[in-house]
């Protein structure tokens, strides 16, 4: 029998947040076997008109209406509908907490370090917010941001989503085919633009307003453009919210293969918060070393971390774990969540370093990564040359873009060639051919069930028939995006290669 690399010890399972809901749901359903997360998970997907309400409970999420419907039926699972009766602004969500605790932790433009403190935070995304408003812009108006991984990014998106838009950022090195394509395909009522890419996006705009962030000689030319320092100045008026339905659209996706997807506020909000609370085990406490280009999945999914009150360190678009610089972060900023992908830790694995004995990594307790599933022996050499007692969480398997079929849990150990457990409240089977589940054997993976952060669809897919076509068309009435993958005697889950 194969051994774990690591397992948590007592205090850190009975400290863990998910065993706090554990407890939580044991207590409000009356049901004395959610004791594992094999029961809870069991629970979640069994009982998704209670699960889902507690992870609302638990989490503190902010709405408004009436919480008796929790999902329409629907024949076909994209057409489920959520928390129907249920109004809510995403940026609220993520602002709540306004005391003086470091909220983002970044470099200015001369490469220095500057905090923001969240009820600094709120104060520039409530003045940013009053300039949107006041240059016309309006709920369901999408707004675009061409940035790099920095506070204005974060502070661009959140003032745009208080107001009611829709964000959909891009990746600042997007070639200029892809560039014009997807401008033309949002058509974006105000873009968010750094000066260097401001001759980039000029020839391909006509009516929307672009706002400039650093310094352009001719940045305030022209009535439809503002600087970013200008949004910043505007009359602070106090920090409201347009509230909407939980299905309102809240981010456009530009996904590699050309098409965008649109995700709702509160499926977004509600898949987040229990994977970032439940099975990352993010606190209050914790400094997450958040280094994500803007639009890609992971930017958003991390960025959410501030409903959990935590600070985010954002360390630019890519973290290069094969260079010291990157561990030095880790020591400097007391980082306890370093947030990577699994391609950064394959870079780490070929390299000669060895920050376990050069670096103190006293604070660092969790490593997560994204992407395909890396060999095991890129697993061990983490363990082996970084740190032996860290949760290396590695996330996969395609939901949609903005949350994860298989995740890490605080309560299980790790294995070298497993993702550690299926996600809460998402019904993830193995198929056969006939679309019969398998254990221990190689299928499809699939999503049985309706799952909040299910995508609303694509832009300009009429009667949503790419979008069905893409992920409903190998098992019918079952969300699969054609990745293979096994369940393991752990319940654990491993996903092929390239699958």
């Amino acid at each position: 029998m194969k051994k774990p690399i690591w397992t948590p010890g007592a205090e850190r399972v009975e400290r863990a947040n998910l065993s706090r809901f554990v407890r939580f749901a044991r207590e409000q359903t009356g049901n004395d076997d959610l004791r594992d997360y094999a029961a809870i998970y069991d629970f979640s997907i069994h009982h998704p008109q209670r699960f889902w309400p507690l992870v609302w409970e638990f989490c503190g999420i902010r709405a408004v209406g009436t919480f008796h419907d929790v999902i329409t039926s629907a024949d076909h699972i994209a057409d489920a509908r959520w928390f129907p009766g249920v109004r809510l602004n995403f940026a609220q969500n993520l602002l709540r907490i306004r005391d003086e605790r470091c909220a983002l932790i970044f470099r200015d433009a001369a490469g220095a370090w500057q905090e923001i403190s969240y009820a600094e935070l709120n104060q520039q995304v409530a003045r940013v917010a009053a300039a949107l408003r006041a240059q016309g812009l309006k709920p369901g108006d999408i707004v675009t941001g061409l940035l790099h991984n920095g506070s204005e990014a974060v502070i661009a998106m959140l003032a745009s989503v208080a107001v009611g838009a829709v964000w959909s950022a891009l990746a600042p090195d997007t070639d200029a085919a892809a560039l014009r394509a997807a401008l033309k395909s949002l058509a974006p009522r105000l873009v968010f633009v750094e000066a260097a890419q401001l001759e980039r996006v000029d020839d391909f705009l006509d009516t929307a307003q672009t706002i400039v962030v650093g310094d352009a000689a001719v940045g305030s030319a022209g009535s439809t453009r503002r600087m970013w320092a200008a949004l910043l100045a505007h009359d602070a008026a106090p920090l409201s919210f347009e509230l909407a339905g939980f299905d309102q659209p809240l981010y456009a996706l530009c996904r590699a293969d050309g098409e965008t997807s649109l995700h709702s506020a509160g499926g977004t909000l509600i898949q987040h918060l229990k994977d970032l609370l439940l099975h990352v085990d993010l606190k209050r406490e914790d400094r997450l070393l958040h280094a994500a280009v803007p639009g890609r999945p992971e930017w958003y999914w991390l960025t959410s971390a501030l409903a959990a009150g935590s600070t985010l360190v954002l360390a630019g678009d890519a973290l290069d774990l094969s260079d010291s610089a990157a561990w030095d972060l880790v020591d400097e900023h007391a980082i306890s969540v370093l947030a990577t992908d699994t391609a950064q830790l394959a870079a780490f694995a070929a390299s000669s370093l060895h920050p376990r004995d050069s670096h103190k990594l006293l604070s660092l307790r969790t490593i997560l990564a994204t992407g395909a599933a890396p060999p095991p022996d890129v697993i061990e050499h983490v363990y082996a040359r970084g740190k032996e007692r860290v949760m290396l969480s590695v996330c996969g398997g395609d939901a949609g873009g903005l949350c994860f079929l298989a995740l890490g849990c605080p309560q299980l150990p790790v294995y070298t060639d497993e993702l550690q457990c299926r996600s809460l409240g998402m019904n993830v089977q193995v198929l056969d051919g006939d679309g019969n589940p398998l254990l221990h054997e190689t299928g499809d993976l699939a999503c049985l069930a309706p799952f909040p952060a299910l995508p609303l669809g694509w832009l300009d897919d009429a009667g949503a028939r790419r979008f069905r076509a893409r992920y409903f068309s190998r098992h019918g009435d079952t969300w699969c995006s054609g990745e293979k993958a096994l369940l393991t005697a752990h319940d654990g889950v491993q996903i092929a290669p390239g699958g």
